[in-house]
């Protein structure tokens, strides 16, 4: 079997990687910093899809992803599955729940809801500690005769001389490398904090006042921001008062505890683009995933992995 290269390590990278791994493919993984300093090191990362297009196949992919996080539970390795209430309206996307078992997901009485949620869903849903898993998955792959190889890529032509097949799964670094106009940023700055009592639970319906919270193993995330086409790393303050005010009016006044503020830009196109170049054909493309990589990481991965090996038998 012919040898592929993985351009990002993030966890669409990695994820790529041990699908590919697992079709049969030499794989080894090049970019330009390891997973823990990537912006899938920042996140929830809770089974959520958030700001990702389109509807149909992001569904699809988050239903696959979900299922591979079932077989991958253990708590050492950062996943676990937890009741997550996700507010909704009439414009929502709901599709995913169609894509879960049966009876797995439940509406919320109004007044078990947060403080200004009119509607919301409740079910068990995968979670995955960065810390843990990243750290996992890159374990894996090179247990499994992966290689790593710490290196900067600047334009399409470069990253298709790598390999016999290359998938780009850059993020928003796409952006430079393949001039690509319409990927952009969705700026989100998060507290890390100790853990909360509180059930978890997201409302993305308010656009620009995203909130939500995640408690996890050993802390806790609330979020959040979504402001579009901020390029804008560093802290604002006044976004951790404004989290904090949210929070404050959810209904929770446990006052958190902050350990650490985290700012990270999430790759967002109309669609994901998930495609062989149309000028490098054995190039191809895995990114634009919005704040859903963690919820829709494994689907991708999965499918690209059976588009790759049916294109190397045939070819």
């Amino acid at each position: 079997m012919k040898s592929v290269t993985v351009v990002g390590s993030g966890i669409i990278g990695l994820t790529t990687a041990r699908s590919l791994q697992e079709a049969g493919f030499q794989v080894r993984i090049l970019a330009k910093e390891k997973f823990a300093t990537t912006l899938s090191s920042k996140v929830g990362a809770i089974w959520f899809p958030f700001e990702i297009a389109p509807k149909e196949k992001s569904n699809v992919w988050a239903s696959r992803a979900f299922y591979r996080y079932q077989e991958e539970i253990n708590p050492k390795n950062g996943v676990t599955f937890i009741p997550f209430i996700n507010a909704y309206t009439s414009e929502s996307n709901n599709e995913w729940v169609q894509q879960l078992p049966p009876g797995s997901v439940h509406e919320v009485p109004k007044e078990k809801l947060p403080n200004g949620m009119d509607q919301g869903l409740i079910s068990e849903v995968p979670l995955v500690e960065p810390g843990l898993y990243l750290p996992h998955l890159f374990e894996a792959f090179l247990s499994n005769g992966g290689t790593f190889l710490h290196e900067e890529i600047f334009s399409l032509a470069e990253m298709a001389a790598l390999d016999h097949w290359v998938v780009n799964c850059t993020g928003l670094g796409a952006k430079a490398i393949c001039q690509d106009e319409e990927l952009y940023p969705i700026r989100g700055q998060i507290l890390r904090c100790s853990k909360l009592k509180e059930q978890s639970f997201a409302d993305p319906t308010k656009k620009g006042a995203l909130l939500y919270l995640i408690n996890r193993s050993e802390d806790a995330v609330i979020g959040g921001t979504d402001y579009d086409q901020d390029w804008n790393e560093s802290e604002d303050p006044k976004d951790t008062e404004l989290i904090l005010d949210r929070l404050k009016k959810s209904g929770i006044h446990q006052e958190p505890e902050i350990l650490e503020v985290l700012v990270g830009l999430r790759p967002k196109r109309s669609a994901v683009r998930f495609e062989f170049d149309p000028d490098y054909p054995t190039v191809f493309h895995n990114y634009g995933h919005g704040g859903a990589g963690f919820t829709v990481a494994w689907g991708c991965a999965l499918e690209l992995a059976e588009i790759i090996k049916k294109e190397a038998l045939s070819s």
